[in-house]
């Protein structure tokens, strides 16, 4: 019986403690299940970013050199391991991010979307919980 990757969903903003946390857990995991010899490689890690969280795909977001940029750091980890980086579409939205489809069909002046980002509809979510999965949020 294989184990389902767990679901990480993230709903604190980047600036909250809980941010940094998802990408230490997120990190830990992937390299963990990354040296077991077993790994089924279509086995990955699970995230939604919601709520606050959607802050993170947020290209033009600006961090001071002193603190850790959270978008480039989950940018770096989902390009070393092929993970897909889903964002709630109508709470990025609410939250003026946006990709370059949505803002042509809401008429939004632009696009800030990060690299790596994808705005979805959440049934993404719900899709990824429909298995047998475990799911933490931070």
């Amino acid at each position: 019986m294989t184990t389902m990757p767990p679901l990480l969903l993230i709903t604190a903003d980047p600036s909250h403690p809980l941010g940094s946390l998802a990408l230490r857990y997120a990190r830990a995991y992937l390299k963990n299940t990354s040296n077991e010899e077993n790994t089924n490689s279509s086995e990955t890690l699970n995230v939604f970013f919601y709520g606050d969280a959607a802050h993170t795909a947020n290209r033009l977001r600006w961090q001071s050199a002193e603190q850790v940029d959270l978008t480039k750091e989950w940018q770096n980890l989902a390009e070393q391991y092929q993970l897909s980086l889903p964002v709630c579409v109508s709470t990025a939205l609410s939250r003026g991010i946006s990709d370059t489809d949505n803002s042509s069909r809401h008429q939004l002046n632009g696009d800030n979307l990060a690299t790596g980002f994808s705005l979805v509809g959440l049934s993404e979510l719900a899709m990824m919980m429909q298995e047998d999965c475990r799911l933490i949020q931070f």
